[in-house]
């Protein structure tokens, strides 16, 4: 059966991806943001975004945009929400299917990023952005806040050696409050999925603070035993 015509009687749409990119560094949670360099809107801060190619499918164009700016691979990438508002973008009638990433900022390409344009923000300080892209970062947000609670995706942001002291400043930034540090210690440390190193952090204080891994390995063993994570 030839369906060529059902096809041709409806209309072509553009297809795109967005990428929400969330980076943690000493100064806190941050997002990855470009200076647009084309109209509509060109010169305003924005979401690192591309269209979907013939050959793709929406998984790997986001890992496609997101390797464009930052170099990297095999990150934390998850699908977050369609955005299909009619007039959502000025210039064409656009479909827009966001991503949220978790990358460490000591791992991104800096180089790549000055191609773009691009500039890392504290939430709390982020710029009005293009679009619909405040509503999509918002999103992400609320989305990681929620998998944060219940999985330990957080670590993704996380040097690969860190301190209590920073986990606890990266968790109080995704979720907007502070924690009181005896409790969280206790609640950290009853998960048993930390490897303590014997090495210390010593650019805070003489004392210095020590330093953990953590252990994938265990805490997968754990969660086929049906231990619970929570934060």
């Amino acid at each position: 059966m030839d369906n060529s015509g059902y096809y041709s009687e409806h209309h072509k749409f553009y297809v795109a991806v967005d990428c929400i990119i969330f980076g943690f560094d000493q100064d806190g949670l941050k997002l990855l943001l470009i200076k647009r360099n084309f109209e509509p809107m060109k010169g305003k801060w924005s979401l690192m975004g591309g269209f979907l190619q013939e050959n793709e499918s929406l998984d790997e164009a986001a890992a496609r945009v997101l390797y464009q700016l930052t170099g990297l691979r095999e990150v934390y990438l998850e699908q977050l929400y369609t955005y299909g508002e009619v007039e959502r973008d000025p210039g064409e009638r656009v479909i827009s299917v966001s991503y949220y990433a978790l990358i460490r900022t000591e791992d991104y390409n800096s180089d790549l990023g000055k191609q773009h344009g691009a500039r890392w923000f504290l939430l709390d300080k982020k710029p009005p952005l293009i679009f619909d892209h405040d509503v999509m970062v918002d999103k992400a947000l609320r989305r990681l806040r929620r998998k944060t609670r219940s999985q330990p995706i957080g670590f993704e942001l996380l040097p690969e050696k860190f301190t209590i002291p920073m986990l606890q400043r990266l968790y109080e930034g995704i979720h907007g409050k502070k924690f009181d540090k005896r409790n969280f210690r206790k609640k950290i440390f009853q998960l048993n999925i930390l490897k303590k190193l014997d090495e210390k952090e010593k650019s805070g204080s003489r004392k210095g603070a020590w330093l953990y891994k953590f252990d994938n390995k265990k805490y997968n063993k754990l969660e086929e035993a049906g231990m619970h994570f929570s934060i």
